[in-house]
């Protein structure tokens, strides 16, 4: 089994009120903050890759992440916002045949469609997985800097 960290992007303000290509929302203030927090709330995480949907609002969410932990960050279609949860569950599974333990950061829906359960923006799963794509949640952080 390989561990694995299930990031849901930091906020990035309101879909509706964005105007433009909704791939290049930014994470509002409280996401900034929330992604600043991330790398020394996972301190105690072991993390050797960082994958990340090519969405805006991802990549700012786990940028800190990769830099403290000297790794570059791995951009996926796989991990977007409108990806195949079957993508997903592939990605999953390659990843647990590497063996390394990696941070990946998506979006609610396709979270929730993995897991079965909605994730609160800039919470963490830490996820134990197989080579087939089976997961199993060993505990959820909420979202860093949250009271």
């Amino acid at each position: 089994m390989t561990q694995l960290l299930l990031i849901r992007h930091a906020p990035a303000g309101h879909r509706e009120t964005w105007i433009g290509d909704d791939r290049q929302r930014p994470l509002d203030d409280k996401g900034r903050a929330q992604s600043a927090a991330l790398a020394p709330a996972l301190e105690g995480f072991p993390i050797e890759r960082v994958l990340t949907s090519p969405y805006l609002r991802c990549v700012q969410t786990v940028e800190p992440l990769a830099a403290a932990r000297r790794v570059p960050l791995e951009y996926r279609d796989e991990l977007a916002d409108d990806a195949d949860p079957a993508e997903g569950r592939r990605l999953i599974g390659e990843l647990a045949d590497d063996g390394k333990r990696a941070a990946l950061c998506a979006h609610g829906g396709l979270i929730q469609e993995l897991l079965a359960e909605a994730l609160p923006k800039g919470a963490v799963a830490v996820l134990e997985a197989t080579p087939n794509a089976g997961l199993t949640r060993l505990e959820t952080l909420a979202p860093p800097g949250r009271v």
